[in-house]
């Protein structure tokens, strides 16, 4: 990062963070949605640090919610904050369309995970020509568990795979069979970014475990959350 970046960076507080709009599973008839810790964990760490965070989806208004994700088991600090935080709620029932924002205005993106990102976001133009804008304005590009497939048609200035040669990390093929949705999804993660010349990382099924790469932060998982947007202020910092 020049000089001059890193002083708009530092003087810059605004955070985008882009969730999906894509509710249904494949054809099973069940729901689908973000996951809500990558979601809260990411969203109050930003806020706490000082951030304005700024929440977007392809249809605008409220994102769904993977109504697993609510599930006792996978409550957290964070999502237990969510619950009670009325004034976030309201903001997340009104995020931003897509196609009206505009990479300029902030310092960096964060993606929450969840299956919908698989469906939506991952071919979606705006989504696509916005992580190429953040790219080129050399600002951080954060994605965790599934968002990671977001990445995966963005090209660099070359034409080729933004993920090419990049050290990445994303939902895993194991993790995803432990979950018994191997069959459910478009693709299996890990492999396309195999495929798409990615130097994939990952570690144990359902631990912390978060890469950087240039000024892409990925994390495998929803345990990374917070180990990813603790990168990501570092960096903004």
């Amino acid at each position: 990062m020049t000089t001059t970046n890193v002083n708009q960076a530092a003087n810059n507080k605004q955070v985008l963070m882009v969730l999906t709009s894509h509710d249904q599973l494949g054809d099973t008839g069940e729901k689908t949605g973000f996951w809500l810790e990558e979601f809260a964990a990411p969203y109050y760490q930003l806020i706490d640090a000082g951030f304005t965070v700024t929440l977007a989806s392809p249809l605008g208004g409220q994102p769904p919610l993977d109504p697993k994700s609510a599930e006792a088991d996978f409550q957290t600090d964070a999502t237990r904050r969510f619950e009670q935080d009325t004034a976030s709620q309201k903001i997340l029932a009104t995020t931003t369309e897509l196609s009206l924002i505009n990479a300029s205005e902030y310092a960096a993106v964060f993606y929450p995970g969840g299956h919908g990102p698989l469906w939506d976001l991952t071919n979606n133009p705006k989504s696509i020509d916005l992580i190429a804008s953040f790219i080129e304005q050399n600002k951080p590009v954060a994605v965790v568990c599934h968002a990671t497939a977001v990445l995966l048609n963005v090209k660099d200035k070359a034409g080729n795979a933004l993920v090419k040669g990049k050290k990445i990390a994303g939902f895993t093929n194991s993790e995803e069979a432990a979950v018994q949705l191997t069959n459910i999804v478009p693709f299996l993660l890990e492999d396309e970014l195999i495929k798409q010349g990615a130097d994939y990382q990952k570690s144990d099924d359902w631990s912390s475990f978060v890469v950087e790469d240039g000024n892409i932060i990925s994390g495998q998982n929803p345990a990374s959350s917070s180990e990813a947007a603790s990168r990501l202020i570092k960096r903004l910092r």
